[in-house]
């Protein structure tokens, strides 16, 4: 058991053609004369879910501004393989992560899909393992057993860090403080897989905050935490992931209520209220604006901010990372791989093409001739440079080495979307960094000016990451905006000037 201690669619496609044009003029008397009393930017799980709460609160004055075609934010699709043989694979969020205990808290995505019958299954993240390397077949599954209790140790040592008020450090540091770095090339692909791909981090230990990945992973998987389970369900769905969300919102949404193919350009606030200009030149007016673009979108700067972000929200902003997770589907004729649902690849390049799932499995897909590789972080963003051909080329360079007396052929499809280049996304999901304070969390999630704010799978501080964390911080966010419409007060979410380090730094003179 993996533990780490520490202190409808249908309905909803019919009604979104229909969305009448943004210049047409309201004919609700009880609006303002804004567009609407809040715009909701963004149609992903936490602008939904706002919405939704907004709905519930008797709130129906808003409007969800969507750049895409349909909602569902990162949740999304693709139909892969030859005619007569095509199958729907997620391109984004793929699992419910943690999902329900007995009769515990379940985890919301689950609820939401078993709302909505979507089709998911328990993928055996441990147990169903084959390992290769660059010659075949090698078992070394020991050493993945290992690596789960390392991470585990560092998370139980993490919690002592908090509790004597330690400085937070990287994960490479804990793996060196405890003795566990990586020695050999199978060590590292343990490594890669309990840290950079199972706990969904996406980037190496350096990269990852130490005390921050430790609580992130109990407060999901940990029941003695208050975390839903440690079990994972691959969504294998047809109507793909999305339907929860897509479903959920046909329930309450009304056709002026949406507004599709709408990308922002601009933002201007002020303490009277907050106008939007789409790239048609569009401008939409409403007293209160909630964020939900992603970190990525709000770090490359992609959306003008005027006046421009305090410094302090920039510097929250800046201090998260966004992290790149790539899934490369194949397609063959017939499977020839392993029996197993997850396989292990050992490379003396860690990171290269390192973990494979089988969807022509029993529980999946069978008979589908599908399987995908996972690559993350930097070679995540090495491979959105290159041609499709080329990482096509790559990929079966190392499927072939894991088969060395098999004629493994070419892939009749193959397909993987290039998140970190997407401009409405630039990358997957965010992660923690060393350097990221708690008092960043709090600024990434305040409000400017009592009229902007936001909220996402970024700003959760126990969630981040996950498609839960984008769920609870919508439902809050709804919460918080209801109680500023109802007014009187609106006291907002409060925030820090600067934010300090756990202890100063002693002056040092640069003069000669």
């Amino acid at each position: 058991m993996r533990q780490v201690h520490l202190a409808v669619l249908l309905g909803f496609a019919a009604f979104t053609t229909a969305l009448p044009s943004l210049s047409t003029p309201h004919s609700n008397n009880h609006r303002s004369t804004k567009n609407a009393k809040v715009l909701i930017l963004g149609g992903g799980v936490a602008g939904v879910i706002a919405a939704r709460t907004l709905h519930h609160k008797g709130i129906d004055d808003f409007l969800i501004v969507e750049a895409r075609d349909e909602l569902g934010g990162r949740m999304q699709n693709y139909t892969i393989g030859v005619p007569g043989k095509q199958y729907t694979v997620e391109v984004g969020p793929n699992w419910i992560q943690g999902t329900q205990t007995g009769n515990g808290t379940a985890n919301p995505i689950l609820t939401l899909a078993r709302k909505h019958h979507v089709k998911n299954q328990y993928n055996d993240l441990d147990g169903s393992i084959t390992t290769y390397d660059y010659n075949g077949l090698k078992d070394y599954r020991d050493l993945l057993n290992t690596s789960i209790d390392q991470f585990s140790q560092i998370g139980a040592i993490a919690g002592e860090r908090v509790k004597m008020q330690q400085v937070d450090l990287s994960l490479q540091s804990a793996y060196g403080i405890t003795g566990a770095t990586p020695k050999n090339m199978y060590e590292a692909a343990c490594q890669y897989y309990e840290v950079d791909w199972v706990r969904e981090y996406a980037q190496s230990p350096d990269q990852n905050s130490w005390i921050a990945s430790a609580w992130n992973n109990n407060f999901t998987f940990d029941t003695d935490m208050g975390g839903f389970s440690d079990e994972n369900n691959l969504c294998i769905d047809q109507r793909g992931f999305k339907t929860i969300i897509q479903a959920e919102a046909a329930e309450f949404l009304l056709p002026q209520q949406v507004s599709l193919n709408s990308v922002v350009k601009t933002i201007a606030y002020s303490g009277d209220g907050v106008t939007v200009t789409l790239e048609d030149d569009t401008t939409l007016t409403a007293d209160y604006m909630l964020c939900t673009f992603s970190l990525g979108v709000l770090q490359y700067g992609d959306i003008a901010f005027k006046p421009t972000l305090p410094s302090w929200k920039m510097e929250a902003i800046q201090s998260m990372v966004m992290a790149t997770y790539t899934k490369i589907f194949l397609q063959f004729e017939e499977r020839f791989w392993f029996d197993t649902e997850m396989a292990i690849y050992a490379d003396m390049e860690r990171g290269r093409y390192p973990i494979w799932q089988s969807l022509d499995h029993v529980k999946f897909f069978p008979g589908s001739g599908l399987v995908f590789v996972t690559v993350t972080g930097d070679f995540s963003l090495r491979i959105e440079g290159m041609q499709d051909s080329d990482v096509q080329e790559e990929v079966m360079e190392v499927l072939r080495a894991m088969y060395p007396n098999t004629t493994v052929p070419d892939p009749v499809a193959f397909h993987f979307k290039r998140w970190h280049a997407d401009p409405l996304f630039r990358g997957s999901y965010s992660n923690w960094p060393p350097s990221f304070l708690p008092g960043h969390s709090e600024n990434l999630r305040a409000t400017v000016d009592k009229r902007l704010w936001f909220a996402g799978e970024a700003t959760s501080l126990k969630y981040f990451g996950f498609l839960h964390g984008a769920y609870y911080e919508g439902l809050n966010a709804g919460e918080e905006i209801a109680k500023c419409v109802e007014g009187p007060v609106c006291t907002g979410r409060q925030h820090l000037n600067s934010v300090i380090d756990a202890s100063p730094y002693p002056f040092v003179s640069i003069t000669p």
